[in-house]
C-alpha cells in the first residue's frame, strides 16, 4: 500500500475535499438555475420553465446555505483572514466565481488536504470551540450541520426569493 493509499480516505473527509466540492456543487447548481431561467424567460415557455426554475432554485439555495457554512467552518478551522471569509461568502453569489475561488484555494495553499485542524489542537476562542466540538464528534456535528441547513433553508423560503 502506498501512502497515497493510506491518506486517500482522509484526504475524503479533511477540509480541502469538503470546501472544493461545495464549491463545485455551488456552480453545478448556479448553471442548472440558468438554464431553467433561460427556459422560462428566453424561450418564453413561461409555464414549462417554471417547474425548472422551482427545482433548481431550491436546490441551488440549499447548496448555496451549505456552501456558505462549509466556508465558516473552514475560515475558522483553518485561520483563513476575514477577508478571505468574505470574498468566498461573496464568490457563492456570482455565478461560478466559487470555481475561481476553489482554484485560487487550491493554488495558494489557503487549505489543508488531509486533516482537520481542531481536531488535534486546543481551541483558542468560543468559535473555535464549537467547531473542535463539531470536528472532535462527527455524526453529532453531521446532525447539526444538517438542522442548520433545514433552519436556514425554512428562513429562507419564508423570507422568499430574491427580488421579492
Amino acid at each position: 500500500m502506498t501512502e497515497q493509499d493510506t491518506l486517500s480516505p482522509l484526504r475524503r473527509t479533511g477540509p480541502f475535499w469538503l470546501f472544493t466540492r461545495l464549491a463545485t456543487l455551488e456552480a453545478i447548481t448556479w448553471a442548472l438555475l440558468l438554464v431553467g431561467m433561460f427556459v422560462k424567460y428566453g424561450t418564453g415557455a413561461v409555464h414549462q420553465g417554471e417547474l425548472g426554475v422551482r427545482i433548481a432554485g431550491m436546490l441551488h439555495g440549499v447548496v448555496f446555505i451549505a456552501y456558505c457554512l462549509v466556508a465558516v467552518l473552514t475560515w475558522v478551522d483553518q485561520k483563513w483572514t476575514p477577508g478571505r471569509l468574505v470574498v468566498a461568502l461573496i464568490s457563492a453569489v456570482v455565478p461560478f466565481m466559487t470555481l475561481w475561488f476553489e482554484t485560487r484555494v487550491a493554488k495558494d495553499g489557503f487549505v489543508t488536504p488531509t486533516h482537520w485542524r481542531l481536531r488535534e489542537e486546543e481551541p483558542v476562542n468560543g468559535l473555535e470551540r464549537i467547531v473542535a466540538w463539531l470536528l472532535r464528534n462527527p455524526l453529532l456535528g453531521v446532525l447539526v450541520f444538517l438542522v442548520t441547513l433545514v433552519a436556514l433553508t425554512a428562513l429562507a423560503l419564508t423570507v422568499g426569493p430574491p427580488g421579492k
